[in-house]
């Protein structure tokens, strides 16, 4: 019987182009197997022994013939590659909708709009990174103090702005307003609040981020949780992409570090139900991206030795993001799916999932909450026996 599941989700952590990939410009998208390139290898033992080595070819990871975990991949039923788009399926949101018009920019009636909630001009307007975009643009919004606005190329807007020239409970509450303003439009579906501090050739991105979007539309695996009864911890931004509904209490975690921190913290103290934690782990530069994953592999013993039996530990993502491309934005991949738990099954191939709800599925099944209306759950296979 499982009591807990912890749930953590690499952002960006993708193994492989899907089929549909040509379709958003990725069909030579990889994550996890170009990192490795760009690093001239990576050692990943304890992802090893999970069975990483077997869902793509990474230079230096090895398919493993003993496994503590079972593993797998999914996809997406969903258009799109974005956060949205990962943790709304994994939770059964199965999203219907053209190909964002924003996968290179915001049209003059979407910018008009925020320039007016701002009262000032926006600069940046492209597709890219809060790195990207903060050393292009930082030094012209000082001057004048202008947001910096960019896209992922899916539905979201970000913008980064000084604290001297906007505070970031400001811009946090203009950020709220401005999601609101493109309610019920087929303007941006999310908004995200980046600060940043430091002067022109040291900027320093600050962790102070906050998303802003609008509850989903349909029940949810969180739903479903919280109806029966099961405590729903969120850890970093999984509650800010849900409008918070469905949990219990979100614990603030602005870095991968300060998540895992908080995830082991959790492991000693929280009785039942959902542990979701949102891991922003890959610095933008690939070679120290590799080097962050490395760093993650070698601490996840920590997490391994306070499981319990009648525990379920899943790793996965949310999409991918190659670095090794030039935008560095979110690629339509497809995620690993990796288990382990004192007394669960070992070394099973858990195939590849056509939607990410089959996960959402099979936490659904393991926690004895009803089930929701899609995805297959997998859960017999992680069954000893």
């Amino acid at each position: 019987m499982i009591n807990r599941v912890i749930l953590l989700v690499i952002d960006g952590f993708g193994i492989g182009a899907l089929p549909d990939a040509a379709d958003y410009g990725d069909a030579d998208a990889n994550t996890l197997a170009h990192l490795s390139e760009a690093a001239g290898g990576m050692s990943l033992p304890n992802l090893e022994t999970l069975g990483i080595g077997h869902l793509a070819q990474i230079a230096g990871v090895r398919p493993m013939t003993q496994m503590n975990g079972c593993f797998g991949r999914m996809g997406f039923a969903s258009q799109g590659a974005d956060s949205v788009t990962g943790y709304w399926e994994t939770c059964g949101v199965i999203q219907s909708r053209a190909a964002s018009p924003f996968r290179c920019g915001f049209p003059l009636n979407v910018i008009q709009q925020l320039e007016q909630a701002f009262g000032r001009k926006v600069i940046g307007n492209r597709a890219g990174s809060l790195k990207g975009l903060v050393e292009e643009h930082g030094a012209e919004h000082l001057s004048h103090g202008a947001p910096i606005v960019w896209t992922d190329g899916g539905w979201t807007c970000h913008v980064a702005a000084h604290p001297s020239m906007l505070p970031v409970v400001e811009l946090q509450q203009r950020c709220r307003e401005i999601r609101k303003l493109f309610k019920d439009t087929a303007g941006p579906q999310r908004i995200v609040a980046h600060s940043f501090t430091g002067e022109a050739g040291a900027f320093q991105l600050d962790a102070s981020r906050q998303d802003f979007i609008a509850e989903p539309p349909v029940v949810t695996m969180l739903d479903v949780l919280n109806r029966s009864g099961q405590i729903v911890m969120g850890v970093g931004k999984a509650h800010d992409l849900f409008a918070g509904r469905g949990f219990t209490r979100a614990i603030p975690a602005l870095t991968a570090a300060a998540a895992f921190e908080e995830t082991v913290k959790m492991l000693k103290k929280m009785p039942r139900g959902l542990l979701y934690v949102s891991m922003n782990l890959f610095p933008e530069e690939p070679a120290a991206a590799a080097r962050a994953l490395e760093e993650f592999d070698r601490r996840l013993p920590e997490l391994f030795e306070d499981l319990r039996v009648g525990d379920l530990l899943v790793l996965t993502s949310d999409h991918g993001r190659d670095l090794t491309r030039g935008a560095r934005t979110p690629t339509r991949e497809y995620v690993p799916i990796l288990t382990t738990g004192p007394k669960l099954a070992q070394g099973v191939n858990l195939g590849t999932r056509a939607t990410a709800a089959d996960l959402g599925q099979t936490i659904v099944e393991a926690l004895r909450a009803e089930r929701f209306p899609i995805g297959e759950s997998f859960f017999d296979a992680l069954r000893v026996g």
